[in-house]
């Protein structure tokens, strides 16, 4: 882990780039909105910390309101866990006996629940934990449409279900029901009819377990596109949304409820980069390039310049194009960028700088930063 890019009460212009800021405000907007929904929906919240990666952020989550945390990846949990946290979901279906070991590991100091979509999952997990003398939570992954992991729903599910019961080392706890691809259809229309068609999904699931008499303590899912339509089906009563604490210009791109932009939460995420060179009046090229965010889903927007537009990136460097309405830029000028996609860009950095009234009040670590396996 690198130093950190600035002191607690240096100025914006102090701080070393390219660094991820956070616009403590408007996180701290985002973090009340969600939290508020789920209270007044009668729903848990437990975000997902591969957005943020970051103990510090998921402890201010659960001050709000917030069960624990999600996570996909085993390393992520170990992080989450070392920082404070109690209630762990990895939401993914973990394989290998190295990383079962490390998961049963984990959950001598937490509840830890993990997902399964096969029966040769189950008893290598349940195997596991009954060797390491605990118990882990389970749930069932059914597929809802996004046709990545997860088996199908009704009675394939409710087998499943069935198995993990008689499985020592585990306990079943519920259903994953998470429709990834739904997040970022374009209009709120499309992504509402896509959750409804997972709700039909969740439903002959939750009956068939129903029917055989198993109790489905969570349906858990949902994402900061859709957690609307989860959150008031009546069917799903946890929500995994992450994206929501920071926004990207993938999300800022889809329809809101009546207009066409998404403006349930605000951007609070930027990566702030220096002006390095200025070769021409209509040309500027800062010091943040492909190795400080994510490009995936494009160049990162310029925020608070009139007229300015990212249109090139390379490993170091980004070139603006600065249109005729445009204030020249000089040497040394900070340039706020809005990038693509949150989680990845996030997974370049060590440390996130929190700033409030362009004054720098809080540094936290990404502890889980890299935490691929």
């Amino acid at each position: 882990m690198t130093s950190p890019p600035a002191r607690i009460g240096a100025s914006i212009d102090e701080i070393d780039t390219p660094a991820l800021v956070v616009d403590l405000d408007a996180f701290e907007h985002n973090l009340a909105k969600l939290a508020e929904f789920a209270r007044k929906s009668g729903v848990r919240l437990r975000p997902h910390a591969k957005t943020h990666k970051c103990p510090a952020i998921a402890l201010k989550q659960i001050a709000l309101g917030a069960v624990g945390q999600c996570c996909q990846k085993v390393g992520e949990a170990e992080a989450l866990v070392r920082g404070g946290v109690k209630d762990v979901l990895v939401s993914n279906q973990i394989v290998g006996i190295h990383k079962l070991r490390r998961l049963a590991a984990l959950a001598k100091d937490a509840s830890v629940s993990v997902c399964f979509d096969s029966a040769e999952q189950v008893e290598a997990t349940g195997a596991v934990a009954s060797d390491f003398g605990v118990t882990l939570g389970a749930l069932v992954e059914i597929e809802v449409g996004m046709q990545r992991c997860g088996v199908l729903p009704g009675a394939p599910a409710r087998d499943l279900a069935k198995l993990i019961g008689a499985t020592g080392g585990l306990k079943f706890r519920g259903l994953q029901a998470y429709y990834g691809t739904a997040q970022h259809l374009a209009t709120y229309a499309e992504r509402q009819q896509a959750i409804q068609r997972a709700a039909e999904a969740v439903r002959q699931t939750v009956e068939a377990l129903k029917q055989d008499g198993i109790a489905c303590e969570l349906v858990t899912g949902a994402g900061t596109g859709t957690y609307e339509f989860e959150g008031t089906s009546g069917l799903w009563n946890e929500l995994q949304a992450g994206s929501y604490v920071f926004m990207d210009t993938d999300y800022a791109r889809i329809g809101g409820k009546t207009s066409n932009r998404y403006t349930d939460f605000e951007h609070s995420l930027f990566v702030l980069a220096t002006v390095m060179s200025v070769p021409a009046a209509d040309r500027a090229i800062v010091d943040a390039g492909l190795k400080s965010y994510s490009a995936e889903k494009g160049a990162p927007w310029v925020h608070g310049l009139e007229d300015v537009e990212q249109v090139g990136i390379s490993d170091e460097h980004g070139k603006l194009k600065l249109g005729p309405k445009a204030k020249r830029l000089k040497l040394g000028d900070k340039v706020m960028l809005i990038p693509g996609h949150c989680d990845p860009t996030v997974n370049l950095h060590d440390w996130y700088v929190g700033v409030r009234q362009g004054r720098v009040e809080a540094l936290w670590p990404i502890a889980a930063r890299g935490a691929s396996n």
